[in-house]
């Protein structure tokens, strides 16, 4: 029964893929899984490595980076929060899976995991549901990336973060402002949307010039008009 206490707590427990099996079925998969925490700037998993371990993100950010024949490093995705950490039946990692903050995971190993899978066809179907829109939102990305302005890109990006953000906690009206901390350096934001880390300052501050922004210090960011971040996220 202490199992289930533990879910019924999780903060992620109807956004995971958990959320599709029934009390007794978590029964079973929580007798796999083991919390952990980590830091950040540590890394889960390497790329290369032998895929031996898929997790839960209960908590925290994390970078999915690829490595380029040369050598180069390029983030190509982030983690968050009820999204599912690793790669069920494959024999290595594609990516390199670092903690861009402090984070928790409920971590499963790999192979029994798997076999959780195929006796549940609901959490099977829901990850392949959501594996398949992950490729769509990166294909998409890929497309937009390519024809977009860096107003478009910064605003875009902005407009994601308070999204996510949002998603994890309440305001106390629709249209009040939204403060959220960044995740990534200036210079991380760059190497994402494929923009210098002085453009990236660049349209921050003109951003918050034009009154759609303020920058309250640190990392943080509020958006004081969204509607006007929308048409700059959109502008031809």
């Amino acid at each position: 029964m202490a199992h289930i206490d533990i879910c019924t707590d999780c903060a992620i427990r109807d956004q995971a893929l958990c959320s599709s099996l029934s009390d007794s079925e978590l029964t079973t998969l929580n007798t796999l899984g083991r919390r952990r925490t980590i830091t950040r700037g540590q890394t889960l998993i390497w790329a290369g490595d032998e895929s031996i371990i898929c997790a839960n993100l209960l908590s925290g950010v994390l970078t999915l980076v690829a490595a380029s024949p040369d050598g180069r490093e390029q983030i190509v995705g982030l983690l968050y929060p009820a999204d599912f950490v690793g790669q069920p039946y494959a024999g290595q990692a594609d990516f390199t899976i670092t903690a861009l903050t402090d984070a928790e995971l409920c971590i499963f190993p790999r192979d029994a995991f798997e076999r959780v899978l195929e006796d549940h066809a609901r959490m099977e179907r829901l990850l392949l549901q959501r594996t398949l829109a992950a490729l769509g939102v990166a294909r998409t990305r890929i497309a937009s990336l390519a024809r977009q302005s860096a107003q478009e890109k910064i605003a875009g990006f902005l407009l994601d973060m308070a999204s996510r953000a949002t998603a994890s906690r309440c305001r106390a009206t629709p249209d009040a402002p939204m403060t959220f901390d960044l995740p990534l350096t200036r210079g991380q934001i760059a190497d994402v949307l494929g923009l210098t880390i002085e453009t990236v300052s660049r349209q921050m501050t003109r951003l918050k010039i034009a009154g759609i922004i303020a920058l309250p210090g640190g990392r943080a960011v509020t958006i004081s008009d969204e509607r006007a971040l929308q048409d700059r996220a959109e502008a031809a």
